[in-house]
C-alpha cells in the first residue's frame, strides 16, 4: 500500500511540473488517503501483532 501511495505521489509531482493541475491535485489526494490508510494498518499490526498467545 505504501508503494501505491508513493506511485501516486510521483504521478502528482510529474503532473504538477507539466502543468496539469487537476491531475496533480487528484493524485495528491489519493496518495494522502493511501498513506494514512497504510499508517493506520501499520500501527494496528504493531499493536495486535505484539500480543502474547498463550
Amino acid at each position: 500500500m505504501l508503494g501505491w501511495a508513493l506511485t501516486f505521489l510521483v504521478i502528482a509531482l510529474v503532473a504538477a511540473v507539466l502543468g496539469f493541475g487537476g491531475v496533480a491535485g487528484a493524485s495528491m489526494g489519493i496518495a494522502k488517503i493511501l498513506f494514512f490508510v497504510f499508517l493506520v494498518l501499520f500501527v494496528l499490526a504493531l499493536i495486535f501483532g505484539r500480543r502474547v498467545r498463550v
